[in-house]
């Protein structure tokens, strides 16, 4: 892989990474309520299940996705009913909430367990694997930046910690401006809209998924 290809992948995988989607309002959200420490957990969930999406396409099955549209649909279904029930599940959280920050263990133990650092990786493993238009999109993008003549393996290897270092940082800047916006709005409130504009967002995020057609 000669640098001009290079960096024509670097530019086209940041702008659309940067693209805010259900991973990165995930990011931002707990970036906000956790603070961007504790959302590593959740950055490290994302990472991993696009990763191994990633490697999934690698092995070809996102050209068996394509060649089984009902198979694609399920998962597809799937994925949107997932997003659909964290928006609710974030939505009725505001009726609770007062205050975007963590709740204390001590405080109320069975909402911290939902935070622990396994809860929040699990989560964005979750969102980040609810998608299966990324298998495909893995599939339709990397070949674009291969040469047939070079190592695959090699190449692989430089295009996917390329992939996973640009997706990082975006995580990174979407986390500490959630971080950011938790520090500055505290109360119930602030709480209570927060909670309904994410957990709105995810349902959106779901419904355009469950409508989408091929």
């Amino acid at each position: 892989m000669n640098p001009h290809t290079w960096l024509l992948y670097v530019v086209t995988v940041g702008v659309i990474s940067a693209i805010p989607g259900p991973n990165m309002l995930l990011v931002m959200s707990h970036g906000a309520r956790h603070g961007w420490r504790r959302s590593t957990a959740t950055m490290a969930g994302c990472l991993s299940a696009l990763l191994v999406m990633i490697s999934i396409s690698a092995a070809g099955l996102g050209v068996f996705l394509q060649a089984w549209p009902r198979l694609f649909d399920t998962l597809r279904l799937i994925g949107a009913a997932y997003l659909i029930y964290l928006g609710i599940k974030t939505w009725r959280a505001a009726s609770h909430a007062t205050t975007l920050a963590e709740p204390a263990p001590e405080a109320d133990g069975d909402a911290h367990r939902l935070h622990t650092p396994a809860a929040l990786f699990r989560n964005g493993f979750l969102v980040a694997s609810s998608n299966p238009k990324a298998i495909l999109f893995a599939a339709a993008l990397l070949p674009q930046f291969m040469s047939p003549t070079a190592h695959w393996l090699l190449q692989f290897v430089v295009l996917v910690g390329t992939f996973a270092t640009i997706e990082v940082s975006w995580y990174f800047i979407y986390a500490g401006f959630g971080a950011r916006l938790g520090t500055m709005l505290r109360g119930a409130k602030v709480a209570r809209v927060f909670h309904r504009l994410t957990g709105g967002i995810f349902v959106g995020f779901g419904a355009a998924m469950a409508a989408f057609h091929n």
